[in-house]
Formats: structure tokens, C-alpha cells, sequence
């Protein structure tokens, strides 16, 4: 029999196929459906409740979907889960580390349960520590470790033994821009090393800069997927944005922009700012430029912008992502209790 993890054949390091999962009478997953391609980072994007981390614990075999297939690595959750748990890293929202323990002795300990023998395990262990610049506190107790710091030694476990997919379950929660930044070119690097990373993040920035395709998750299932610049086209184009100087001149500006976009304007008065959809960006810019002066009004900015993952995931949902139900932190806690 051909063992699916070094089959050829298999593209999709990860795949979910109409996924059902239940708490109680809440469906948690509502017929998920995703593939992930191997060697990509995949972004997985939802409000609280969407079941993201719902889809993390299915994959990771914390929880049995109750209808439906999930495999990772070619290896099915429900008929080959030991397979799938030493095919996958693990690094969920909080650090799973022990406080008591020192970075190097947290990193002995994850190689020793991954079944590596002493020597290796520490040799393990002072390399994650250096790729994760944490050589310098290795002898400190992690109780003591920032929230970057704690993170990087997480996720630094999660790779003890290299997996072949790795989930990163709102891996930047609560850290600081430096810190979250860091933790995008450890990302980076994984991806260059050929892992396959799935991102769950409620973080549109963060998604923006690392995904090479996106699925947007809303009660339960997919409700969009493409790349980021695919998933901002189904919105509109590009818009040009004019910011004015005085209150005064938004109703002309606007007037303006109608009528040289032949797009209906948009005026928000709290930002003093006027925007209208463009089909040529460039052409647009200057012509709003020329009108501008003619008119004797003088911007205080002048752009054209693409539509943000913010304004996509607000169009797609109806509303912000960081609201929602809390059915995906009921799951994470079952999970929890399972674990």
C-alpha cells in the first residue's frame, strides 16, 4: 500500500470536505470545506465563533468531526490520527509552555515526548533556540519570558520534530507590533523550508502580508476564497481619496469626483475625507488633480487605494472580525478538556 504522506500525487497538504461538528444543538462547523496546497501559507479568517479554531482542533485530532472527512497529509483525522498528530505541529492562542521550566528544559522536554533520545533532543533544543534568538534566556524560566518571548518558545516547540503542516491558531494574539512582526518572518521562513502553515488569524494585516490564499469562514463554512487581491476585486476596484481641508469643501469635492469618475462619492465629514471608485487609478489622479485646482481647492491629501481585508471581511460578513458568537471558544475548550 502506498503511504499517502510521500505520495506525489497528493497536493493538498491539508483537506476538509463538507465537515460537520455539533455542540449541542449549535453546528460549530456547517459543512467546512477547504484545500490547503502543500508549501503555501493558507490564511483562515472569521470573527469569534466562526469556527477556526473549531477547523485547528478537528485537524489536529482534539476533536472527531461528526459528519464528513478531514485529512492532513494525506492521512484521514478519524482512521489514521496518529499519522496525522506526527505529520502536524500544534501552536494554539495561548503558550503551552510550562512556567517552571527553562526555555532549553521546555524544548528537552517537547523532544523527548516527541520520542528523540536525550542527546538529540538537546541538540534540538539549542538549535530552535538560536533560530528563535532566545539563546540569551535559554537558562531563564519561562515564567519569566515576555509575551514575544513566550510565543517564539511555543512555537520553537511546536517544531521540535519538523512537521509537515504546521496550524497557527491566532499565533500574535496580544503582542506587541515588534513582536508580531518577528513571529511573521519565522512564518516566512517556514514557508521557504517547505512547510505548509495554516494561519487562523483575526488580524486582516496580518493575512495581508503572509497568505498566499485566504478562506473566509462565517457560521461555519467558507463564505469566500482566493488570494488577497482576488478577495478585494470582488469588492470594487480601486477608489481615489481625496481628504479635504476645511468642512467647507466636501460637498464640492464630492460634486467633483462624481463628476469626473462618473462614480457616486462617498463622504465620510468626521474624517473630512471623499472617495469615489476609479476604473484607471492613474488617468483618475490627475484629472481629479486638474479639477481640484480649477475649483480653488486645495487637499490635504490626494490618493488612489485599493480596498483593505478590513473592508472585504466587513462586505462578505456584515460585520468586524473580532465580533461574533462564542461557539468557537466553547469548541477550543472542549478541546481543551479532551487534550
Amino acid at each position: 500500500m502506498t503511504d499517502p504522506a510521500t505520495d506525489a500525487a497528493i497536493d493538498a497538504a491539508i483537506e476538509m470536505q463538507d465537515v460537520v461538528k455539533r455542540f449541542g444543538e449549535h453546528r460549530a462547523l456547517d459543512g467546512m470545506t477547504l484545500s490547503v496546497p502543500a508549501g503555501t501559507v493558507f490564511g483562515l479568517l472569521g470573527p469569534n465563533g466562526a469556527g477556526k479554531t473549531t477547523s485547528v482542533n478537528v485537524l489536529s485530532t482534539l476533536l472527531a468531526p461528526d459528519e464528513g472527512r478531514a485529512s492532513v497529509a494525506g492521512f484521514d483525522v478519524v482512521t489514521a490520527p496518529e499519522s496525522v498528530r506526527a505529520s502536524l505541529g500544534l501552536t494554539g492562542q495561548f503558550a503551552a509552555v510550562d512556567d517552571y521550566l527553562t526555555g532549553r528544559e521546555n524544548l528537552v522536554w517537547f523532544g523527548r515526548l516527541n520520542g528523540l533520545a536525550r542527546s538529540a533532543a538537546a541538540a534540538r533544543a539549542e538549535e530552535l533556540l538560536a533560530a528563535f534568538e532566545l539563546t540569551d534566556a535559554a537558562d531563564k524560566r519561562a515564567q519569566g519570558y515576555s509575551g514575544g518571548m513566550r510565543r517564539r518558545l511555543d512555537l520553537a516547540a511546536s517544531l521540535v520534530v519538523r512537521p509537515t503542516v504546521l496550524a497557527l491558531d491566532e499565533p500574535t494574539t496580544g503582542l506587541d507590533p515588534r513582536s508580531r512582526r518577528a513571529l511573521w518572518d519565522v512564518v516566512r521562513s517556514l514557508r521557504e523550508d517547505g512547510v505548509t502553515v495554516l494561519l487562523t488569524t483575526q488580524y486582516l494585516e496580518e493575512a495581508d502580508e503572509l497568505a498566499d490564499a485566504i478562506a473566509v469562514v462565517d457560521r461555519g463554512r467558507v463564505i469566500a476564497e482566493g488570494t488577497a487581491r482576488s478577495l478585494k476585486d470582488q469588492i470594487g476596484g480601486a477608489a481615489i481619496e481625496v481628504v479635504v481641508a476645511v468642512e467647507a469643501h466636501l460637498v464640492a469635492t464630492a460634486e467633483l469626483l462624481e463628476r469626473v469618475t462618473g462614480a457616486t462619492a462617498t463622504v465620510r465629514e468626521e474624517a473630512l475625507v471623499v472617495t469615489a471608485s476609479v476604473t484607471d487609478g492613474v488617468t483618475a489622479i490627475a484629472e481629479v488633480a486638474q479639477a481640484l485646482r480649477g475649483a480653488g481647492i486645495e487637499p490635504e491629501d490626494l490618493g488612489v487605494r485599493r480596498p483593505s481585508l478590513d473592508e472585504v471581511f466587513l462586505a462578505l460578513t456584515g460585520h468586524a472580525a473580532d465580533v461574533g458568537a462564542d461557539a468557537d471558544d466553547r469548541a477550543e475548550g472542549v478541546a481543551e478538556a479532551v487534550s
